[in-house]
C-alpha cells in the first residue's frame, strides 16, 4: 500500500499544479476583470503532462478523480475558508442560506441504523400526508431504508427532490407492528433564520438569529412587528452559535438600528477595491435600547453585525469573544455544477479593525483547534485571559476595541463549570442524553403533547425525576452510575435532559425560552436594561466625545461620577 501511495504522489502533485493554474486562470478571466498572463510554454507543458499521464502511465488513472481530490488541497494552501464543494454537495451547502429547499418536510435523527422522525414541519408535505413525530421511516420507494449504510447524507439524498415529485415511504409507528405506507408529494420547505421571538420580561423583547440567509431581514421585520404588538421597550438580539452567512443580510439588519450615514462595514482585497456599506437612516428602530449576545461560535456575518453595533456605540455586546472570521468568500461555479468559495477580500468594522484571527497558509490544524486552545488557556472563564492579536482601535465616542481575533464583548460572561463533573462530560459528549431524551419523548408522546406551555411542561418534567431515570438508562448503555457526581451535576443534567425533551415535543423557541430562564447571560442583559446602560459609556474627560454622543441621539448625564444614557424619543 505504501508503494502504491508513493507511485501516485508525483501524479497528484502534477495535477495539483495544473488545477491551481486552471483555477487561477478561470477566476482571473471571468471575475477579476484583468487577465493574468501565464507563460504559454509552461501552460502547454502542464496540459501535455496530463495527456501523457492519461495515455502512457503504467496503470489506468482516473484523471478527473485526481483533480477532485486535488482541488481541496490546493485551496487549503490559501486560507482556512477557501473551499471546494463537489457538485453533489452544492445544493446542500446552499439550502440552509437560500431560505427554502424542496423535500418532504421533516426533521430526523438516525439511531440504531434507523431514521426516526423528530419533528414534522407544520403544513409541510409530510404532515399533509399523515406522518407524525416518532415515526420510523424504514422503506423509501420500495427499497429498505435501514442498516449501517444509512447516513444523514444518504437520507437527505433520498428524501429531498424536485418540487411536486412523489416519494413512497414505509413507516413503522410506535406501538404498531405493521408497516404503514404514505405517498408524499415533495414541496418547498422554508428554512427559518430566526428561531425564537418572545418577551424576556414585560419590557424586553428577544430575537434569536440562527444564521444570515436570504430571508433573514424580512424575518427580522416580522419578529419586530410581533414584539411591537407586545409593546417591547428594549431589544436583545442573540447571535450565540450563529456561524454567519450572507454579508448583505447582516448589513440590512444593522441598518435597521443605526442613524443615517453610519459606516456598517467595508470590504477590501488585492483585486477588490474598497466597498463601503452605510446606513440610509430609514431604520425604524434607531433609538431602541439594544443588547447583542455573542459567544466563541459567533462568526462572520454575526461579527459584522456585532462590530457595527459596537463601533458605532449603538448598543452593548455581552458574552464571550467571538470566533474571528473576517474573510469574504465569493462563490464561483464550474460547468460540472461544482463550486469553489474563494476568499477575495477582508471585511473591516467601522473603526477599521479586521477581526480575522491569525492563520498560517497551508497549516489549518492550529486554526481549527483555536477554540480548544482558548478553552485550555482559560479564556472562557476569565476576561483577563483574552489575548488580543491585533492593534487597538477607537469607537465613535472613543472607547477602545481590538482587531485581529474576533469581537471582544463590552461585558464578559464566564462559562460556568462549577458543577461540571467527568460523569456529566461523558453523558453529554457521548450523545446518551440526546438518545434518552428522544426515547423518553417517544414513549410519553401522548401525555406530553397535551401540555401546551413551556412553564407547565417544565413543572411536569421536574416531577418525573428524569435525571434518575437517565442514570439507569445510561448505566445499561455502559456509562457507570456515579451517584456523588450525579448529585453534584444534578441541575446541569436536569437542564440538558429536560431541554431536549421540550425541544422534541414543542419547538426551538420553547427550547430557547426554557434555557434562557436561568441563563447568566440573559440575567446580565436584563440587569443592563434595568440600569439604563444599554448604550456604552464614553471615556471620562473627553469633551469632544460628548458632542459625538449627543449627535448620535444620546443624552449624556452623570450622577455620582457614574455615566448613564437616556434615549431621545420623538
Amino acid at each position: 500500500m505504501a508503494n502504491n501511495k508513493n507511485r501516485f504522489m508525483p501524479i497528484i502533485m502534477a495535477v495539483c499544479v495544473v488545477v491551481g493554474i486552471l483555477i487561477g486562470t478561470f477566476y482571473a478571466n471571468h471575475f477579476s476583470g484583468n487577465r493574468l498572463s501565464i507563460i504559454n510554454s509552461s501552460s502547454n507543458k502542464l496540459n501535455n503532462l496530463l495527456h501523457i499521464v492519461e495515455d502512457k502511465y503504467v496503470d489506468t488513472v482516473d484523471v478527473n478523480d485526481l483533480v477532485e481530490k486535488a482541488m481541496p488541497q490546493i485551496l487549503s494552501e490559501l486560507d482556512p475558508h477557501s473551499v471546494y464543494i463537489p457538485a453533489k454537495d452544492v445544493q446542500m451547502a446552499n439550502d440552509d442560506l437560500r431560505g427554502s429547499f424542496s423535500g418532504v418536510g421533516i426533521e430526523f435523527t438516525i439511531r440504531q441504523d434507523t431514521l426516526h422522525v423528530q419533528k414534522v414541519i407544520s403544513n409541510g408535505p409530510a404532515e399533509k400526508a399523515g406522518l407524525i413525530a416518532g415515526d420510523k421511516i424504514v422503506v423509501v420507494d420500495g427499497k429498505p431504508f435501514t442498516g449501517k449504510t444509512l447516513t444523514n447524507e444518504e437520507a437527505m439524498h433520498r428524501l429531498k427532490g424536485p418540487k411536486d415529485t412523489k416519494v413512497k415511504l414505509g413507516v413503522m409507528r410506535y406501538g404498531e407492528k405493521k408497516i404503514r405506507e404514505f405517498i408524499v408529494t415533495r414541496g418547498e420547505i422554508p428554512t427559518k433564520s430566526i428561531t425564537a421571538t418572545y418577551m424576556l420580561d414585560k419590557e424586553t423583547g428577544y430575537i434569536r438569529i440562527r444564521n444570515f440567509g436570504e430571508n433573514t431581514y424580512p424575518e427580522l421585520l416580522i419578529a419586530l412587528a410581533k414584539l411591537s404588538q407586545m409593546d417591547f421597550q428594549n431589544l436583545t438580539i442573540d447571535l450565540r452559535g450563529n456561524t454567519g452567512g450572507y454579508l448583505q443580510s447582516a448589513v440590512q439588519i444593522a441598518n435597521e438600528f443605526l442613524p443615517k450615514n453610519r459606516l456598517i462595514v467595508y470590504t477590501q482585497g488585492r483585486k477588490s477595491p474598497r466597498q463601503e456599506y452605510r446606513s440610509d437612516g430609514r431604520g425604524s428602530y434607531q433609538q431602541i435600547p439594544l443588547v447583542v449576545l455573542i459567544d466563541e461560535a459567533s462568526a462572520s456575518a454575526s461579527e459584522i453585525l456585532a462590530g457595527a453595533i459596537q463601533d458605532n456605540d449603538r448598543g452593548t455586546i455581552i458574552g464571550r469573544r467571538s470566533f474571528g472570521k473576517g474573510l469574504v468568500q465569493e462563490p464561483i461555479p464550474f460547468t460540472d455544477q461544482s463550486m469553489i468559495r474563494l476568499t477575495i477580500a477582508r471585511y473591516y468594522s467601522p473603526s477599521g479593525r479586521c477581526i480575522q484571527k491569525h492563520y498560517t497558509s497551508g497549516e489549518n490544524k492550529d486554526y481549527e483547534e483555536d477554540l480548544l486552545t482558548r478553552y485550555e488557556h482559560g479564556e472562557f472563564f476569565s476576561q483577563d485571559s483574552i489575548k488580543h492579536e491585533g492593534p487597538a482601535y477607537k469607537t465613535t465616542i472613543g472607547r477602545t476595541v481590538y482587531g485581529g481575533g474576533g469581537i471582544t464583548p463590552d461585558i464578559f460572561i464566564a462559562e460556568d463549570t462549577t458543577d461540571v463533573t467527568s460523569y456529566y462530560k461523558q453523558a453529554s459528549m457521548s450523545g446518551l442524553i440526546i438518545q434518552y431524551a428522544f426515547e423518553y419523548t417517544d414513549q410519553n408522546r401522548a401525555k406530553l403533547s397535551q401540555i401546551k406551555s413551556v412553564d407547565e411542561l417544565e413543572k411536569y418534567l421536574k416531577q418525573q425525576n428524569t435525571v434518575d431515570k437517565f442514570a439507569t438508562y445510561a448505566d445499561q448503555k455502559g456509562l457507570k452510575r456515579r451517584n456523588l457526581m450525579i448529585q453534584r451535576s444534578h441541575k446541569l443534567l436536569e437542564r440538558f435532559i429536560n431541554s431536549r425533551i421540550i425541544y422534541n415535543i414543542m419547538s426551538e423557541e420553547a427550547w430557547m425560552e426554557y434555557l434562557n430562564a436561568d441563563d447568566p447571560v440573559i440575567m446580565e442583559t436584563l440587569k443592563v436594561f434595568r440600569n439604563n446602560n444599554a448604550f456604552p459609556a464614553p471615556p471620562a474627560k473627553a469633551e469632544e466625545n460628548k458632542k459625538v454622543a449627543r449627535a448620535s441621539g444620546f443624552d449624556y448625564r452623570s450622577t455620582h461620577q457614574k455615566i448613564t444614557y437616556t434615549v431621545y424619543r420623538s
